[in-house]
């Protein structure tokens, strides 16, 4: 006799504030999977799926695990650059850089109860343009130079805070954050911050993700 299967559920959406972890280019997805679940457990609010060197198959095995332990922490998980991975694992969201596809199309693709994300860069044109399109959240960067996009242009603090009070969106920051310099771009009034290598690159992730915590706790998340 076949027993049920539990009933998988999406995460609701949820917030975009705190720590938003996004994943290295790991291709052992057990190595992968201990990272992220030290990352969730230090209070990672957010999951984003990326990389960029994988093939199809390991990216599909990789996101539907990582899937599962974001669902478990209760925290919403998006695919970077996958409309179609996305939408295959029914993730809880979708990040796109400028050449990374259209967001009306992905926006209408994904429906109203997902989440969608665009990378601005310095622009702000593009965020306003990205939030015309459907875009919940935009982010801005680099921040500060970064080892995995070393040839990122680099953002203003100022845009953080205009972006927020101009746009109606939570605004993100990315490149090159540390629990050292991250407190700048949460002054300056980003709402999350994105964070890959000093977060899994760290000899303790776990202890590494309580530390981007902390600069949030005097914010309401």
């Amino acid at each position: 006799m076949n027993r049920a299967q539990p009933e998988t559920r999406r995460t609701a959406p949820g917030k975009i504030a705190g720590l938003y972890a996004i994943t290295p280019d790991e291709p052992d997805t057990e190595v992968l999977a201990r990272k992220v679940r030290a990352a969730l457990a230090g209070g990672a609010r957010l999951l984003q799926y990326r990389n960029k060197t994988a093939d199809a198959r390991l990216r599909r095995e990789q996101a539907t695990r990582l899937l599962a332990l974001s669902r478990t922490a209760c925290v919403p998980f998006i695919v970077n650059d996958d409309l179609a991975l996305a939408l295959a694992i029914d993730a809880e969201g979708l990040h796109l850089g400028r050449d990374d596809g259209d967001l009306a199309t992905a926006r209408a693709k994904l429906g109203s109860g997902r989440l969608l994300g665009a990378s601005c860069y310095d622009r702000m044109d593009l965020a306003v343009c990205a939030r015309a399109q459907g875009a919940d959240y935009v982010a801005f960067g680099g921040a500060f130079a970064s080892a995995t996009k070393p040839g990122a242009v680099r953002a203003p603090l100022s845009l953080y805070g205009e972006a927020r009070a101009c746009l109606g969106l939570p605004v993100v920051a990315i490149g090159g954050l540390t629990p050292d310099n991250a407190g700048a771009v949460v002054e300056a009034g980003a709402d999350a911050v994105a964070v890959i290598s000093a977060l899994f690159d760290a000899p303790d992730v776990e202890a590494a993700a309580r530390s981007f915590c902390g600069l949030f706790r005097q914010k309401k998340l």
